[in-house]
């Protein structure tokens, strides 16, 4: 298989599962590591900053520099300054969402807001998810960090940001706007910021609907390992394959 300068690999279901790292990914990226090849890791999970992300690889033997790691409450963060800087914003989010808002120098109201911005929040109710809608039926743009209907984890499948973005749009009738995985923002973000061309990177991941496509939609090499959301069975359907497909990354 070619070798890359930039391996972007996904998170949660290719690097670990839940808190339980994933055996054949940790080898492989320490083999990197050895080569001189420092990877990147490009999450839609929105929940965790920079250094809790940066904190969950160490917990899985993973040292991982704090720039090489890109989440979708960052790039969300960004896209709102550049389409929506005069916007006041309310959220339903955790500690990444919020940090990287704060960061752009983003104010979050409790007023009518102009953007609604929703990352995964593990404390969501009834209550946040109601005042989204009336927010967005006042007019708010509604704005997901990811679309992601699921993620796996130690024990089973859980609901995404995107299930809860959808009952938002479902009971408003607004269209969402989506910035995380299969965007290929934030592989752009890597290549601009790190000089690196398409054909150098290649993007890692076990979901095709967001990493697999993401890659695509960005124009570089995909790796598609069968450890996490979609199936291999699954993925040779799609017309649309990807570079390569394996069980896991000991048979790259």
């Amino acid at each position: 298989m070619k070798r890359y300068k930039a391996y972007c690999f996904d998170l949660d279901g290719t690097v670990y599962r839940g808190k339980s790292g994933i055996d054949s990914a940790i080898r492989f990226i320490h083999k990197l590591q050895t080569q001189g090849i420092e990877p990147f890791y490009v999450t839609n999970n929105s929940s965790k900053t920079r250094e809790q992300l940066q904190q969950a690889l160490k917990e899985i033997s993973i040292d991982a520099p704090l720039k090489h790691i890109y989440s979708s409450a960052l790039t969300t963060a960004k896209y709102i300054v550049q389409h929506h800087p005069q916007a006041s914003v309310q959220v339903i989010g955790s500690d990444g969402l919020r940090v990287a808002l704060a960061a752009e120098g983003i104010t979050v109201t409790e007023d009518q807001p102009g953007v609604f911005v929703m990352g995964i929040d593990r404390a969501v109710d009834y209550s946040k998810l109601a005042h989204a809608c009336v927010a967005v039926q006042n007019g708010a743009q509604l704005i997901g960090t990811n679309g992601d209907v699921k993620f796996p984890t130690e024990i089973g499948f859980l609901p995404g940001n995107g299930s809860f973005v959808r009952l938002v749009a479902n009971v408003t009738g607004v269209e969402p706007v989506f910035i995380g995985k299969p965007s290929p923002v934030m592989l752009q973000t890597i290549a601009e910021d790190h000089g690196f061309s398409k054909k150098e990177m290649v993007m890692v991941g076990d979901n095709y609907d967001t990493d697999i496509l993401c890659g695509i939609n960005f124009g570089c090499d995909t790796i598609h390992v069968n450890t996490g959301v979609t199936p291999t069975e699954q993925v040779r359907l799609k017309e649309q394959q990807p570079t390569y497909v394996v069980n896991s990354l000991d048979e790259y």
